[in-house]
């Protein structure tokens, strides 16, 4: 079960390397076997097809990247303080990745979004899903932070939709210019969408 188990997490490790490398529609199932180091009936044991394992690849990935949007959304600070650790920890992932690899990886979602959104309904279907998710989880901060009068916002769900929008496509530009300093302004638009009730400076301090 052991050697089972390693073997399928070989898999999923190797695929999600590659897509973030070189995205989807170009990866093979050999390819895929001999970055992980494991026979081509390994795949097929574990995987129906490419899409399925492509559907697991983001699955995984959404976990770990849930746990970490919760750990910046759910704490006791002040909403517009837990709002920009989820920026600072998203620029800090995107600046770790480029100085590993030499390249800013962007968004693994937004990557794929980008390239099978007309292709693949299942993979479509499952990336609505997670960003949806990403939705609602800036939208309670935005809600708390309309409550205190952090911010004057007509509607918590269409601003936490731009701001989510915001982030992917500032993290877009770090990875087509390859510089994540284009992600240095993701908090002072934050706070123009959210029309804050103080000035950037002092809320960037809250």
């Amino acid at each position: 079960m052991g050697r089972t188990s390693d073997a399928r997490n070989k898999i999923l490790t190797a695929a999600q390397s590659l897509i973030e490398l070189r995205g989807y529609s170009a990866l093979g199932v050999a390819e895929i076997c001999k970055k992980a180091e494991v026979p081509k009936g390994s795949f097929y044991y574990f995987f129906d097809s490419k899409e399925a394992l492509a559907l697991a690849v983001i699955d995984e990935h959404w976990a770990l990247q849930q746990q970490g949007w919760a750990r910046a959304l759910g704490g006791n600070e002040e909403p517009l303080k837990r709002l920009r650790q989820l920026f600072e920890e998203t620029q800090a992932a995107q600046s770790t990745g480029q100085a590993t690899c030499g390249s800013v990886a962007g968004c693994m979602f937004g990557n794929l979004s980008l390239e099978l959104s007309n292709q693949t309904e299942a993979i479509r279907e499952r990336l609505q899903q997670i960003f949806d998710a990403q939705v609602g989880m800036v939208e309670e901060v935005i809600a708390a932070a309309l409550e205190r009068e952090d911010i004057t916002v007509a509607d918590t769900r269409q601003a936490a939709r731009s701001v989510v929008a915001q982030l992917e496509g500032q993290v877009l530009f770090a990875k087509l210019y390859n510089n994540t300093d284009q992600l240095d302004t993701l908090w002072a638009n934050c706070l123009a969408l959210l029309r804050a009730s103080a000035p950037a400076e002092t809320a960037a301090t809250v």
